[in-house]
């Protein structure tokens, strides 16, 4: 008997079309998968580390119409961006003869509010991909699976030999198939729990500056 190979490519090789176009979709879709986890993780890093700089700036006793000079109407970093989604509005508001025009309060709040809006879908963008991946990589894993057992099966009829040596190769290959979608799943779905916390963290830490920095413009409107 010639010996079998049972090497990865030796098992995708010898899959039937349907099973190998299953595999090709599950190694797809797990480079998918860790090139937005990858991604996400500079992002967040990046993302927490301009919050702190930031924020160190905003506290640091500096006139906010300075700070906002200084980082201009379009900043890059995301705190930045709701600040002066802010200061706009509060400069907006002001008349020429120095007055405040009437629910300044209220249009610098929804204005910080689109800006986190805004912040909150960049910040959240291809989760939804990691959790269907996580979902469904089993379950295409198992289709490709069944799929697979069902041809050794029609084998094993047509040579009408229930030989170890005939079964093994088309179990193997079939349920590389499974090993696959597990492969694809296993990290989606726990990346996708830590991405998920990690977001909801840092827009958190938005919504409680905007929230103060909107007190403090309600403190200077009302002194």
């Amino acid at each position: 008997m010639e010996a079998v190979d049972f090497s990865m490519w030796g098992l995708f090789a010898r899959a039937t079309l349907t099973v190998k176009l299953v595999m090709i979709m599950l190694i797809v879709a797990s480079g998918w998968s860790w090139a937005i986890i990858v991604n996400k993780l500079i992002a967040y890093r990046k993302a927490r580390s301009e919050a702190a700089v930031f924020d160190q700036a905003f506290w640091s006793g500096e006139p906010l119409d300075g700070l906002f000079d200084k980082i201009g109407p379009q900043p890059s970093g995301s705190s930045e961006k709701i600040f002066a989604a802010g200061m706009t509005e509060w400069r907006r508001s002001h008349r020429q003869d120095g007055g405040l025009i009437a629910g300044a309060t209220a249009r610098i709040d929804r204005s910080m509010d689109v800006a986190i809006v805004k912040e909150s879908e960049d910040m959240q963008r291809g989760l939804s991909i990691l959790a269907t991946v996580g979902s469904t990589a089993p379950f295409i894993g198992l289709f490709g699976t069944v799929w697979g057992i069902m041809n050794a099966f029609i084998e094993i009829a047509e040579q009408q030999n229930t030989n170890l040596a005939v079964v093994a190769p088309g179990i193997a290959e079939a349920l590389l198939a499974t090993g696959l979608g597990l492969l694809a799943a296993i990290p989606a779905v726990i990346f996708y729990n830590k991405l998920s916390a990690d977001s909801d963290r840092i827009i958190a830490g938005y919504e409680g500056f905007a929230d103060e920095f909107a007190t403090i413009l309600s403190r200077q409107l009302d002194s």
